[in-house]
């Protein structure tokens, strides 16, 4: 299924801060989404097929292509009806996008659709420190809401030209909530009166935490922490129900509990809190250390899914836009729900979660009497106690079945390909195709992410790989007969040809939001859907073996999300100029994919593509 879920998040190596003297994004100053020309998708489509199709299959394909794309024909019709959505709607693709690869998947939110952002470990490993930096990122992220809400934010820029900033606002104060057969986005900071709280869980329970004085202003880090020390001694009981497990079900399970769940006053008000919040802080229990090298790994898995529900998966709330955690062994990070945002947004906001923990702000406390943190109850009756028993099990069969490989290749980082005039983005994902050949010996459908949001309300797309010039390089690769200077020209080909599909994709003539279009056109026009997407090819192109995601931060953090089908990979990294960071996942249940040995070869794959480019004599 085209676009069963898009892991929202690339902050591209380009992406940077907009000159001062343009402070405020007005929406005018962003164009709207253009829909491609047909043709051009049809024929980006076939080329996509072409590396991973037998000709006879591709020449039965290409005929049906040549069919819907005739003139007059099916294909033009839906066309011209998404070139009137466009004329009518602020974007044409993104809220059919968010609706179809988001809202209308019914997996689980952890591992499957929630990433989660590991950052490196601060220098503390006792509960004091945990309080006192939650207590300065809860300031930090109050005094970035601040930013957004004053229009103090610094407009984004990529490749030169301003991002729309729409998503923003949206940030704070959002939740989404599980609904029969769809869910549903509910953004409660656009009322009038907005929320002025937080949401803090430790050992499963939850609190609501005021975090604005009486006058409006934001309450100081010592009135922060002085309150965090108040939830802690009200929280010392660990045998209370883990209410945030309901969240991690199937989504039509965790529908039907929910309604259930609701119709209890006190349970409907302690939700309602936990929704509107601005966003929630996780008071996690240490990882548990098994050793150095896979430390790595299991704080970034913590992050993802809490680690099972005799750790800390109790302590998330997975519907809620913005889920910060914060370990008592200096772990931390932050889990988003991507239906409402994507990774550039939230890199942004753990950059300046950072400086402000550099440079806090001095302010002293006032002297005046804060009210004791709200906890939260719920009523468990027979029905819900049922319900969280079924949820622990499924969640830790999920977490189980999980593999997860973090690590820092060390070798080089973005300075080497950009050394040799070469895209480091696209010089990593022909590596990953590589990589993948080489323990697999087949090439596959792998997507890449790419950021829409040079144009009004635009989201995300996906960049498709292989191409034929990556297929002829890994062939020329393995064959000893070819030589080092054609193996360097093959390799050069494929990089640049990924790097042209990258920038036709981010000028918004990526094929697949098309593809979507046409189709759900079809759909809203009550046709049947075209035969283009009945096709065997069709479901094998949009298989995606391997998910990959490029998130540049000026961290040292990494980005970790589940595979999208079961006997896939899900590969994020994060250049630095000498280093690279890597997550790699894959599912244990499937007998083909390994997440340790797919890293292992990725490693060496790197190694031999820099022995490529610099032969040591």
């Amino acid at each position: 299924m085209i676009l069963r879920k898009l892991q929202a998040g690339t902050r591209r190596a380009w992406l940077s801060r907009a000159p001062p003297k343009q402070e405020q994004c007005s929406f005018s100053s962003v164009p709207p989404q253009p829909v491609p020309p047909l043709a051009q998708t049809l024929q980006g489509y076939l080329r996509a097929l072409e590396p991973l199709l037998p000709p006879e299959e591709l020449n039965h394909t290409r005929r049906m292509v040549q069919e819907f794309g005739r003139p007059g024909g099916l294909g033009a019709q839906l066309q011209e009806g998404l070139e009137r959505r466009a004329r009518h709607t602020k974007n044409w693709i993104s809220d059919w996008w968010v609706q179809w690869a988001y809202l209308e998947s019914r997996q689980p939110l952890p591992v499957h659709s929630n990433p989660a952002i590991s950052l490196p470990r601060r220098d503390y490993n006792d509960w004091r420190s945990q309080l006192v930096f939650a207590s300065k990122l809860i300031a930090a992220v109050l005094d970035f809401k601040a930013k957004i809400k004053n229009g103090q934010l610094p407009v984004e820029y990529m490749r030169g030209k301003p991002l729309c900033m729409e998503l923003y606002p949206l940030l704070f104060s959002s939740c989404r909530i599980p609904g029969p057969k769809h869910d549903y986005i509910a953004h409660y900071g656009r009322s009038r009166r907005s929320p002025t709280h937080i949401t803090v869980v430790r050992n499963y329970q939850f609190f609501q935490l005021e975090v604005y004085n009486s006058d409006g202003s934001r309450m100081t880090e010592s009135q922060i922490h002085s309150q965090l020390l108040r939830i802690r001694s009200q929280s010392w009981k660990t045998d209370k129900e883990p209410m945030g497990i309901l969240t991690s079900e199937h989504r039509h399970t965790w529908g039907e509990a929910y309604n259930r769940l609701l119709r209890d006053k006190l349970n409907k008000e302690s939700v309602r809190l936990i929704e509107t919040g601005l966003f929630s802080l996780c008071l996690d229990s240490p990882v548990m250390r098994i050793s150095d090298e896979k430390y790595a790994s299991r704080k970034a898995a913590q992050v993802l899914h809490g680690g099972g529900t005799y750790s800390n998966s109790g302590n998330r709330w997975f519907d809620k836009t913005l889920q910060f955690v914060v370990g008592e062994d200096g772990s931390w990070g932050l889990l988003y729900e991507p239906a409402t945002t994507e990774g550039p947004p939230i890199a942004m906001l753990l950059d300046h979660v950072l400086q402000y923990c550099e440079n806090p702000d001095p302010k002293r406390a006032p002297l005046i009497p804060l009210p004791m943190p709200k906890k939260l109850y719920f009523h468990i009756d027979r029905e819900i106690k049922r319900d969280i028993e079924q949820a622990k099990q499924n969640l830790d069969i999920l977490i189980n079945d999980l593999d997860v490989n973090v690590f820092n290749f060390k070798k080089f980082g973005k300075e080497l390909p950009k050394k040799h005039n070469l895209s480091p983005n696209s010089f990593i994902q022909v590596a990953l195709q590589l990589a993948y050949y080489r323990v697999h010996n087949e090439v596959v459908p792998a997507c890449d992410i790419a950021s829409q949001r040079m144009f009004r309300s635009g989201r995300t797309e996906y960049i498709r790989s292989p191409t034929n010039q990556t297929l002829q390089f890994i062939l020329g690769f393995g064959d000893p007969s070819v030589s080092r200077e054609a193996k360097v020209q093959l390799f050069r080909e494929a990089v640049d040809a990924y790097a042209e599909l990258t920038t036709q994709t981010l000028n918004g003539h990526g094929i697949d939001s098309h593809l979507l279009g046409l189709k759900l056109q079809a759909i809203e026009e009550g046709r049947s859907i075209p035969k283009i997407f009945m096709d065997t090819a069709y479901g094998l192109a949009t298989h995606w073996k391997l998910r990959t995601g490029q998130v540049p931060a000026n961290t040292d953090s990494v980005m970790c999300f589940g595979p999208l089908v079961p006997d896939g990979y899900a590969v994020c990294y994060n250049p630095q100029a000498d280093h690279v960071h890597f997550s790699i996942t894959a599912f244990n249940c499937c007998e083909e994919t390994n997440a340790e040995k797919l890293a292992q070869t990725l490693k060496d794959t790197l190694s031999r593509l820099q022995e490529l480019l610099q032969p040591t004599v």
